[in-house]
């Protein structure tokens, strides 16, 4: 079983698991956590990518877990509701990390650049939407409880041409709604991969988060290898 470990790479601090025996060049998922939490938040999930035989890489977020912004839950009491501008500041700071973060994992952890997935969880899935929508390369994508709406449709169109895209929303969810995900996979003509979450809210139940993990990692040895 994988043993996590805790490292900077590139001044950005991962929780990386490291698949055994490490047959390189190995496909990566990139997994980015939610506003105000941080990787270990996703440790189980990434335990599991490893064992499946990914390069599996939990990222801390600008601001976030080891590098936490003290001042960020003052800004936020101080946003008068404006947390998704806060939110999308610490997004596009984390975007800009990310070559240089993976040229540092393809030279010393054998990482192979053409397959570089990556799974977002709320603010993670819309670094997700964003990172699919730049001249980032990304092989797949999961966008958990995230939303598109920020993004050009034209550009995530376009970028599903060669990237696979599985989106994750939740019915009855009152912080993200699941409206953005549902019009873009309509233009997508792939329905099948907007699934929703029934009866769930943003804050899923135990059983909903199994539903959401399961779908996801079919869909990551489908689609990242």
């Amino acid at each position: 079983m994988t043993v996590l470990r805790g490292l900077t790479i590139a001044g950005v601090p991962v929780l990386l698991g490291v698949p055994q025996p490490p047959n390189r060049p190995l496909p990566v998922v990139l997994w980015f956590h939610g506003f105000r939490a941080d990787a270990l938040a996703h440790a189980q999930q990434l335990e599991r990518c490893s064992d499946a035989g990914f390069l599996a890489v939990g990222v801390d977020a600008i601001g976030h877990g080891a590098r936490r912004d003290e001042q960020l839950s003052a800004r936020v009491a101080e946003s008068d509701g404006h947390v998704m501008q806060i939110m999308r500041e610490q997004i596009a700071l984390t975007i800009v990390e990310l070559p240089a973060l993976v040229e540092a994992l393809v030279r010393d952890f054998g990482a192979d650049r053409t397959r570089v997935s990556v799974v977002g969880t709320s603010m993670g899935a819309f670094l997700a939407y964003e990172l699919l929508a730049s001249s980032f390369s990304v092989h797949a994508a999961v966008a958990l409880l995230g939303s598109p709406m920020h993004v050009s449709f034209d550009a995530l169109v376009h970028a599903c041409d060669r990237t696979a895209l599985l989106s994750i929303t939740a019915e009855h969810d009152v912080n993200v709604s699941p409206d953005a995900a549902l019009a873009l996979h309509a233009r997508l003509g792939d329905d099948a991969r907007h699934h929703i979450l029934r009866g769930s809210g943003h804050l899923t139940s135990r059983e909903h988060w199994h539903e959401a993990m399961e779908l996801t990692f079919v869909f990551l040895d489908r689609h990242a290898r």
